[in-house]
């Protein structure tokens, strides 16, 4: 009911501003031509965690008939080719078999497993409409603070974008897939973690899902806090007219008194907290339990997606730190939740959440003296997100103490 209540009141927010919201964008897709057929997908393999093999593959074989044959129509009417439509019936009918024709704890089960695949579908939704709410209610963006604040960290954005165009387009294409398909890289992960709920017949504790969803739902109300655009956008070609200067990524910004700049109604302020680095740090926290395939993977994931956001222009390097940080936080909060408000984890949740305030404060009223002292202020940012990360897997590793595995007594046949 609290998720319903949000989403109406995101749809009133955005009809306020003359846009779709997250409900009647999903609406659509029923229909129309979807955003991502792949993330419909992802959501429909998130839902069959719950169905046994022989159910997966009928979901799976009538997700894909239903978008041949949708492909067929838009194909004769010579719409838009798109696939994605077969997942999200298929997502649907799970849950009218869930109320007709079960009962008791399988229709829970069942039930949970739908929302659990709708849920990341509403969660992409909602982070669409948040960033357009912010293109629309936000005329002014902070980029010169964020901007002059990264030249303690000497300006990684500039760096890694000439790294990145030296690279060729190969190396390009590759980030941004990683970029753009950094929810589908989190249902592997959240998969293999829910891989026995159809023998146990229940959901785990916790998982990555949930920190995930967290993430997009409160990182996009500090959009509206601090919002900035990008130095692709506010000091490179990207940003038009609108730019600064096209600066980006060959000649760092000078410093200077920074101040607020006016930017279009159309580009989202989607930098601070940089929610790639955050998601990609919780799918590389997550990984971690599994096999080595799978650690490699959240590895490659993480140093993928922080190239990617500082080697296109999305984010400056401060964004990223804050982004640890917050993954970090939201973690430890929900694991503390798990574990009835264990007072360790609630003391750690208050301490990342304070560094958190602290970076964005600095960020917006000290970024002229970070600037002037990077050697100073360059290390006390990175001792400060160490300083979460070490408090994390520091409580982490008494939480989950390492247990030697008990050895068998050798066979002693002379005894019988």
């Amino acid at each position: 009911m609290v998720t319903l209540g949000f989403l109406v009141a995101l749809e009133i927010a955005a009809r306020h501003y003359g846009l779709p919201g997250p409900i009647t964008t999903q609406a659509r897709e029923v229909v129309f031509a979807p955003k991502s057929g792949f993330l419909l997908y992802a959501s429909l393999g998130l839902t069959m965690v719950v169905l046994t093999w022989r159910q997966r593959f009928a979901a799976l074989g009538a997700a894909v008939a239903i978008d041949a044959a949708f492909l067929l129509v838009r194909w004769g009417f010579h719409a838009k080719l798109a696939f994605g439509n077969g997942a999200l019936w298929v997502i649907l009918g799970c849950a009218v078999i869930a109320v007709t024709r079960r009962t008791g704890r399988e229709r829970a089960l069942l039930l949970k497993g739908v929302g659990l695949g709708l849920l990341l579908v509403t969660g992409r939704k909602t982070g669409d409409t948040w960033l357009l709410i912010t293109s629309k209610s936000r005329p002014n963006v902070l980029d010169p603070y964020a901007a002059t604040a990264d030249h303690a960290l000497g300006d990684p954005s500039w760096l890694v974008g000439r790294i990145v165009r030296a690279g060729g387009p190969v190396g390009a294409h590759v980030l941004d897939y990683v970029y753009i398909q950094l929810a589908v890289a989190a249902v592997v992960v959240a998969m293999y973690q829910l891989r026995n709920v159809a023998d146990e017949r229940r959901f785990p504790r916790h998982h990555l899902v949930r920190t995930f969803l967290v993430i997009g739902l409160i990182g996009p109300a500090v959009y509206m806090i601090f919002p900035t655009v990008g130095p692709v956008f506010a000091y490179g070609a990207d940003g038009g007219h609108w730019a600064m200067a096209n600066l980006w990524p060959d000649t760092p910004p000078p410093i200077g008194a920074p101040h607020s700049m006016p930017f279009d109604d159309i580009t989202p302020r989607n930098c601070m907290p940089s929610l790639h680095t955050a998601w990609a740090t919780a799918i590389f926290i997550h990984s971690r339990k599994g096999p080595r395939i799978l650690r490699f993977a959240g590895a490659f994931w993480l140093v993928a997606t922080l190239t990617a956001t500082l080697g296109f222009g999305y984010h400056y390097g401060v964004d990223l730190v804050a982004g640890a940080v917050f993954a970090l936080t939201i973690e430890t909060a929900l694991r503390s939740f798990d574990r009835g408000w264990d007072p360790r984890g609630i003391r750690l949740t208050a301490y990342g959440a304070t560094v958190f305030v602290a970076l964005l404060v600095s960020y917006r009223f000290l970024p002229e003296q970070m600037a002037d002292h990077p050697w100073l202020f360059g290390p006390l940012l990175l001792a400060a997100m160490g300083s979460v990360i070490y408090g994390y897997v520091r409580l982490t590793a008494q939480w989950e103490p390492q247990v030697p595995p008990v050895q068998q007594p050798r066979p002693q046949p002379e005894l019988v």
